[in-house]
């Protein structure tokens, strides 16, 4: 397993979360949530959190499977979207929407929505760690007589790096 988590960290206020920035204390802090809670994290489930977990960026479903089919002859697509439910309905996992693919979240031990940057280039995709947003999303939506029931924000555009890249070609070509 990786020592890097899926994702950086973009926090503004920590509050009461505690952060698993490596893919080691993620998933022991997966464990003991799944411990605390009476969740069963059988070893497809622990398998799939750990490649995710160990992944760089946001893996896609059937890349999964296909490092899995290496490791177990039988995986079907059933049987990663199984493990990726279990994982997602307790919140251990986020789903990006726009690209479709998954990354470990920074706070398992309790449900939370977070908005994220994802980079167009890279690929790369930044965790925001603020209930701010999601708070005033949820304040808009009761202001409209709208009740929520899931809230994704995916803010597209390029990181600092590949916007770094991106202006030394421009300033090169120049």
């Amino acid at each position: 397993m990786s020592d890097c988590h899926d994702h950086d960290c973009a926090d503004h206020k920590h509050g009461r979360h505690e952060h698993h920035h490596d893919a080691t204390s993620f998933v022991r802090a997966v464990a003991a949530a799944c411990e605390t809670r009476g969740l069963r994290l059988t070893p497809l489930r622990l398998r799939v959190l750990e490649m995710i977990a160990a992944s760089d960026k946001p893996v896609k479903a059937y890349d999964l499977l296909d490092r899995l089919k290496d490791e177990r002859a039988g995986a079907a697509p059933p049987t990663i979207y199984r493990a990726l439910d279990f994982l997602l309905e307790n919140s251990f996992i986020h789903k990006l929407e726009s690209i479709n693919a998954y990354v470990s979240c920074h706070h398992p031990e309790e449900a939370h929505q977070v908005p994220f940057l994802i980079c167009d280039t890279c690929a790369s995709a930044v965790e925001i760690c603020d209930d701010g947003v999601a708070v005033l999303l949820a304040r808009q939506a009761r202001e409209h007589g709208f009740r929520p029931r899931a809230q994704t924000l995916e803010v597209h555009g390029l990181c600092a790096a590949c916007l770094t890249a991106a202006e030394r070609e421009s300033s090169a070509a120049s």
